[in-house]
């Protein structure tokens, strides 16, 4: 009775006429995001994290937190009727979506699509709620071993489920623990790789790096592209699924549910991955797999429904840990830290309007989605229709500006340059930029723990390895890491074997 109790608090946080204000721009601006293609959830978030910098922690994380699982719900719209994923997590739905579209089916792809996510977003809701606040009990028993290597496992976890090579994200993550490093020293304050500018005496800035690798890489990426807007004129009719849409979808959109969930909470879990593997288990579970592809609404239900609930799942180890599954959940924890709270087991605790305004706005905010998403798709298709080079060059002027208003500093829109290059450079040749910020972000973190144990132990590495919950997730994240190395030997032993 505790949580309903804390729930009914959290609405009368999120009630409040500018949280909602703020929640509806949150859901408005993701979904926008998600209808675009080439702009995605971590770009939208690192251009409008310096503009809640005047505005309260809790209508600062209900905002943002509205653009991440609001871009979800975006996505489908250019996947069912462009063929064009809005938001990778949309790529699924492109299969069977756009299929239904040409079939003159638009109607009840949109609205399955839709009432899939709000029915994902709501069961997930209280699997958040029960979730989340037994693990940050869980983890008040962390002392610092137990944090350092907590955060070592999450960044193998990322390392492991990278979309390119494991080298490439050790090499990311390595990048971002040195940028971590720079500025002054947490403990002794000595000014460590600054070359006597104040402007790295703070450390690099989240913002400006955020800015860098997800707005200004993509738009440089996106301009060399050529784009062939070609909208599948369709009439919009029949958005409300038929009694047999509802009997063939309501099987996926639970599964999807789970699935996403429990996927989402994984760190370094990639949002396409949820979205896949539903597509899978419906595939294999269908009496007609082979129609797959042609127009199946549970193609459709399955997929959509697990991409929203794993951009819940992602706020269960960020809210309870401290811990980022992705580069825009890293945002959302960075602009906790920016406000000055702690993130972690403790924030239910000092900030209880936080953590429980945040939950109770996941279902305002679908309820506005579920709104705005239907009778607005006509809006959406008239958005498809601007030029790109229009787009692009209101990106660039809103990173510009975006990153010079969070100090006033001219500099701050040359470290945003360079970290545009090299998030350019990053795209070219196959290295993720979502490794680098979570090691960016936990970086100052993992290494105040790591100094703090060595204090307690008197200089002794022991300390890791003589407590079981900090040596199990060592062990574990070793394993992973080591994982590939055996996994390779056992592949090329059955080679030979199947060779001789």
């Amino acid at each position: 009775m505790e949580v309903f109790k804390d729930l009914l608090f959290g609405f009368s946080v999120v009630l409040q006429p500018m949280n909602l204000l703020y929640c509806f721009f949150g859901v408005l601006i993701g979904t926008l995001v998600g209808v675009l293609p080439g702009v995605g959830p971590a770009a939208a978030l690192s251009l409008l994290l310096p503009v809640t910098f005047h505005v309260p922690p809790v209508s600062t994380i209900i905002l943002l937190a509205g653009i991440m699982y609001g871009a979800m719900y975006g996505g489908s719209t250019t996947s069912i009727l462009l063929n064009i994923p809005g938001e990778a997590a949309s790529v699924v739905t492109c299969l069977d979506g756009y299929q239904m579209a040409r079939k003159g089916r638009a109607g009840p792809a949109l609205g399955i699509s839709a009432f899939g996510s709000f029915i994902a977003g709501t069961i997930t809701i209280f699997m958040l709620i029960f979730l989340a606040p037994p693990l940050a009990n869980f983890a008040l028993k962390f002392g610092p071993p137990e944090y350092f290597a907590l955060m070592v496992l999450g960044l193998s976890i990322m390392v492991y489920l990278a979309r390119g090579s494991i080298v490439n994200a050790l090499i990311m993550v390595c990048f971002g623990l040195i940028l971590g490093t720079i500025g002054l020293d947490q403990m002794t304050g000595v000014p460590r790789f600054i070359y006597k500018s104040t402007t790295l005496m703070d450390g690099i800035g989240l913002i400006q790096v955020v800015i860098g690798l997800f707005g200004v890489s993509e738009v440089l990426i996106n301009v060399e592209r050529t784009f062939k807007q070609e909208i599948f004129e369709t009439k919009m009719k029949g958005l409300l699924p038929n009694r047999e849409d509802w009997r063939r979808s309501i099987g996926p959109i639970g599964r999807g549910t789970v699935i996403g969930f429990f996927l989402g909470i994984i760190p370094g879990m990639s949002v396409m991955i949820p979205t896949f593997v539903s597509y899978v288990v419906e595939k294999k579970l269908s009496k007609h797999p082979e129609r797959f592809g042609t127009g199946m609404i549970e193609g459709v239900a399955g997929p959509e429904s697990a991409n929203n609930a794993a951009s819940t799942g992602t706020l269960v180890p960020t809210l309870s840990l401290g811990i980022p599954t992705g580069a825009a959940t890293a945002l959302l924890l960075g602009a906790l830290m920016i406000h000055g709270l702690r993130p972690g087991p403790l924030l239910i605790q000092e900030a209880p309007d936080v953590f429980w305004g945040l939950v109770a706005s996941l279902y305002a905010g679908n309820v506005m989605l579920l709104v705005l998403n239907l009778p607005l798709i006509g809006l959406w298709v008239k958005i498809l229709k601007i030029p790109y080079h229009f787009l692009f060059s209101l990106i660039l002027l809103l990173c510009i500006i975006g990153s010079y208003i969070t100090n006033n500093n001219p500099y701050d829109v040359i470290i945003m340059v360079i970290f545009g290059l090299v998030g350019y450079l990053m795209k070219k040749f196959d290295y993720e930029a979502a490794p680098l910020v979570l090691a960016l972000v936990l970086g100052p973190m993992m290494e105040k723990a790591f100094r703090r144990s060595l204090m307690l132990s008197e200089g002794g590495f022991g300390i890791f390895f003589t407590r079981p919950i900090s040596a199990s997730f060592l062990i574990m994240a070793l394993l992973i890491l080591l994982s590939p190395l055996f996994l390779k030997r056992t592949r090329l032993r059955e080679n030979l074997r199947a060779g001789g």
